[in-house]
């Protein structure tokens, strides 16, 4: 009878643990995600930018994500020097984990130096960014994005900013 007893219940506790391994999994039930973007330029005048975008995000649904993003920027050349940091809140749709429609918000603080009229300035604008990209899974729940987002706040004259038109490349871990 021991001999029957015991390899039945080893049996059935074995069984029980791959139920509980085939469920969900953790990372399924983690509904936050992590992720942002860095980047560097260089160019004429001995110009030189570094920047960096964290952000914190949590899936309101399977497709549906909000958050809080940041972003930091130095840049530096002969003419002048500049440090801005932004944050807002971000909304992401996910379309198939394929594609997203992105929406963020963002308050800018800034600090520029100009190096020839010996000028300094402190402020801040906002931007409200609205676009989208393509994303590619690079892991079981990371992905890279792939994306194109227009400030609808930019003007041409009065903005701290080039153009509107902003590319972006940033890793999300947790989808």
């Amino acid at each position: 009878m021991k001999k029957f007893i015991i390899p039945f219940f080893m049996f059935i506790s074995g069984s029980v643990f791959c139920q509980v391994a085939v469920g969900a999994s953790p990372e399924n039930n983690n509904r936050w995600t992590f992720g942002g973007g860095i980047g560097f330029g260089f160019g004429s005048n001995n110009y030189f930018n570094l920047s960096a975008a964290p952000r914190v995000g949590y899936r309101l649904t399977d497709d549906l994500e909000g958050g809080i993003l940041g972003s930091i920027s130095w840049q530096k050349s002969n003419a002048y020097s500049s440090t801005m940091f932004g944050i807002g809140p971000f909304m992401n749709y996910y379309i198939a984990r394929t594609f997203f429609i992105s929406a963020n918000y963002q308050h800018y603080f800034i600090n520029y130096k100009d190096k020839f009229y010996d000028f300094k300035a402190n402020a801040d604008e906002d931007a409200l960014y609205l676009g989208g990209g393509y994303m590619q899974r690079i892991g079981n729940n990371s992905y890279l994005q792939l994306g194109l987002m227009y400030n609808v706040l930019w003007k041409e004259n009065s903005s701290i900013f080039s153009s509107g038109l902003v590319p972006n490349i940033g890793f999300v871990v947790g989808l």
